[in-house]
């Protein structure tokens, strides 16, 4: 079944959401645990649960990711399902014995059917949309307190076309999403406001949450749009500002060895560079995997045989620890719905198991949801259509033959001095030191899954490591940014050559000082927090601002030009 049929069944009288590109979704859910016969050292598929739409949540589309909490469980959505049929919020345990639980039931009026998985913000909440419901009926933006609150609320009702994915966090602390229409849209946290940003990208189906990435901007792709293909357009690959303002970095042509219509999120690799997938195109029309730079650099790594590979991925890419890229397509398989790879950057492709529908050894079919990498080292997934016990879809788990624990940030790799950051991982109720590369931090144990920690003034952009008081080291498989912060002005006032110490933190690689706006000609970066900078000629009283390549700092003190 392909991705480019319509989605016409997010029932209960509740929803007709018509979108080319989507599929429609069916029935049912339960418990079946299904372990893979496999070689020793091979990866390890395992069926964790199967939806049922008689029991609960079923049909999960989301298209993203499902979300690693606090507690080390899942969270994610379903598009159907629940007390009124409407669709859920579910939450499941990674570990054996698997505990499936609905959180909460959407009631078909405030909103409905949630094609997306969740967003989990540095506030501790769970933010998502839904495609239908609200007050014009088309799709909100809502905030879900995870347990044990489990409390839900509408932040915003779309008026005219509503978003398939939710928002992610940027590196201002603000989540930014994109309606299915391509309309940008800011969440100001933490009060929830929702702001609508102009422009929006033109003739552009999104249906992939952005990636925000090491340079600070937000990526993403539209499977339609761009300036080849006629109307609709090939798709494109683009970069979106916090205000909205977007640069389209690559047009898809669809002429080999090129693709066309990307669907699912981009990935970025600990190489700096991005990757994604697109639903057609390539040698064989089956889609492809591509890389690309910050720049936009393009070039197509792979194009996929189907059936023998499988064809139209419409989810995207999880750049493993291990190095290697890890993905699953739509259709294709020995049985034809579609399978799981494994692949290097060098774009050779290794099919790793063909899904079997309701019944075999890796039951589901159809996945559109991005695998994501647990801190207890195993992938996850899920099947949202005539797959599992049911034909409702399930979640399975991917394990690599080498499993690498490890830790995560929540929620966003951009931090800044003196303020706490949540860190994500396993056994975590035995650790006894936390570094930011090889600063020390201070930090207060949360739960097994979860501790905070401060941002120390002497950090600079670099891997953070946990160590444990067995010995072993949890390292992250991202480097946190330190953002620039200035915390006092010594002195806090003279005339044109005063020399100032300006104290804070994030100041490695400073670029500009500046003193009321006007330039210092003469500034020392002593260490990542504090610089010594001489006032200029012109100097105005106002405030002191540093300039790094992560972002810029301003004073909140005044400097006073004698």
């Amino acid at each position: 079944m392909s991705h480019a049929r319509i989605l016409d069944a997010l029932k209960p009288d509740v929803l007709k959401a018509d979108r080319n590109g989507l599929r429609s979704l069916a029935l049912a859910c339960t418990l079946l645990v299904v372990l893979a016969a496999l070689p020793l050292h091979a990866q390890v598929f395992q069926d964790l649960y199967d939806f049922n739409c008689s029991t609960g949540g079923c049909k999960p589309a989301d298209y993203g990711y499902l979300k690693q909490g606090k507690d080390g469980n899942l969270y994610g959505t379903t598009s159907e399902g629940g007390s009124h049929n409407a669709g859920t919020i579910f939450m499941v345990t990674p570990s054996s014995p698997v505990v499936y639980t609905d959180l909460y039931s959407f009631d078909g009026v405030t909103a409905a059917a949630p094609l997306d998985g969740l967003t989990l913000a540095s506030d501790g909440n769970l933010y998502g949309t839904t495609n239908g419901g609200g007050t014009h009926g088309v799709g909100t933006v809502f905030r879900f307190a995870p347990p044990p609150l489990s409390t839900f609320k509408v932040l915003h009702n779309f008026s005219t076309v509503g978003p398939f994915v939710a928002p992610v966090q940027a590196k201002d602390g603000n989540l930014y999403g994109l309606t299915s229409n391509g309309l940008p849209y800011r969440v100001t946290l933490p009060a929830g406001t929702v702001t609508l940003l102009p422009p929006s990208l033109p003739r552009a189906d999104i249906s992939a949450p952005l990636l925000l990435a090491s340079d600070g901007n937000l990526y993403g792709t539209s499977m339609t749009g761009g300036t080849f293909g006629g109307i609709s357009g090939f798709g494109t690959v683009f970069r979106m500002s916090t205000t909205g303002a977007f640069t389209v970095l690559h047009n898809f042509t669809g002429i080999s060895p090129d693709g066309a219509g990307p669907a699912g999120p981009l990935t970025q690799a600990s190489n700096g560079l991005l990757y994604g997938t697109t639903t057609s195109g390539g040698a064989g029309g089956f889609g492809v995997v591509f890389e690309m730079s910050l720049s936009g650099t393009y070039k197509t790594l792979h194009s996929f045989k189907s059936p023998t590979e499988g064809g139209e991925p419409v989810d995207g890419l999880l750049a493993a620890a291990d190095g290697l890229l890890y993905g699953a397509t739509e259709t294709g398989g020995a049985d034809g719905w579609g399978t799981l790879f494994k692949m290097s950057k060098a774009g050779v492709l290794t099919k790793l198991f063909d899904f079997t529908g309701k019944t075999g050894a890796v039951p589901g079919a159809n996945p559109n949801t991005t695998l994501v990498a647990h801190t207890n080292g195993t992938f996850y997934g899920l099947t949202y259509f005539e797959g599992g016990a049911f034909g409702d879809g399930d979640i399975y788990s991917l394990t690599p033959p080498n499993p690498l624990s490890h830790i995560a940030l929540c929620c966003s790799w951009w931090v800044i001095l003196d303020q706490p950051v949540t860190i994500l991982g396993e056994n975590l109720t035995g650790v006894v030191s936390v570094d930011f590369g090889s600063v020390p931090a201070q930090f207060q144990p949360g739960s097994d899954t979860y501790l905070t920690a401060e941002v120390p003034s002497a950090a600079v952009d670099a891997l953070i490591t946990v160590t444990l008081a067995t010995g072993q080291q949890l390292e992250s498989q991202q480097i946190v940014h330190i953002l620039p912060k200035i915390t006092n002005l010594d002195p806090s006032s003279g005339p044109v050559g005063t020399e100032v110490a300006i104290v804070g933190g994030g100041f490695k690689g400073a670029t500009e000082v500046t003193f009321g706006g006007v330039k210092a000609t003469s500034f020392t970066v002593v260490s990542p927090s504090l610089i010594r900078a001489v006032v200029p000629t012109g100097a105005k009283t106002g405030k002191a601002s540093v300039t790094t390549h992560n972002g810029t700092a301003t004073s909140k003190e005044t400097f006073t030009v004698n």
